[in-house]
């Protein structure tokens, strides 16, 4: 798939879930924030309990860019820990190293973080790390590699140009952006994490 089709795509997808998913997406649905298709401006009928939990799960799926399995196995893995299971389940894909790269504003879209990650630009720690679901602890230090620092996308990116597109610096992160370097602090509480989602629903959908 090109860029230009996978734009197009997250273009036609964010209209359809109602989130805007890249910096063009979110530039075309504020001009036309409805539904793909010649029925898009048509108000909804009404849903079932079934189909609204799906959306919301895909909602989810969508923001953190990741396939059905991973968003499974983040649930189950979620139905073990104390406490809320939405709760965690959001805890868990927050940390996940292609999305911190993203929160940094390493990068201006999930797409092109998870490429920083699996092209190897990306540090853990002074380690090279090339897994987008890489679970980052507490502590760890992300950093882009010296080496690939001098590359015209990390230069901007250390100028803070896509932070215009880009949710602010949640509280769990210390981002140290001219260095391109970022800290995770502590645990992500969930009030701070910048999704759009429903997550009680997305549990009950798979808890069905």
């Amino acid at each position: 798939m090109t860029n230009v089709q996978r734009s197009r795509r997250q273009v036609r997808l964010s209209r359809a879930l109602g989130i805007a998913l890249t910096p063009k997406a979110q530039r075309i649905f504020e001009k036309r924030p409805y539904a793909p298709g010649e029925h898009g401006r048509t108000r909804r009928r009404t849903e079932s309990d079934y189909a609204v939990r799906l959306r919301e799960k895909q909602r989810l799926r969508a923001q953190y860019g990741v396939s059905e399995k991973q968003l499974r196995r983040a649930y189950e893995q979620a139905t073990h820990v104390p406490g809320q299971t939405g709760n965690a389940m959001l805890a868990d894909l927050e940390v996940r190293l292609d999305n911190l790269v993203l929160r940094s504003g390493f990068a201006r879209t999930t797409a092109q973080a998870r490429q920083f990650v699996t092209h190897r630009h990306i540090l853990v720690d002074g380690n090279i790390v090339n897994r987008p679901s890489y679970r980052v602890k507490p502590g760890q230090t992300i950093q882009v590699k010296p080496k690939s620092q001098t590359m015209v996308p990390f230069q901007i990116a250390a100028e803070g140009v896509h932070r215009d597109v880009l949710p602010a610096v949640p509280g769990y992160l210390d981002v140290n952006l001219p260095s391109l370097k970022a800290t995770l602090t502590r645990k992500p509480e969930v009030d701070q994490i910048p999704v759009q989602v429903n997550i009680q629903y997305v549990v009950e959908f798979y808890a069905r």
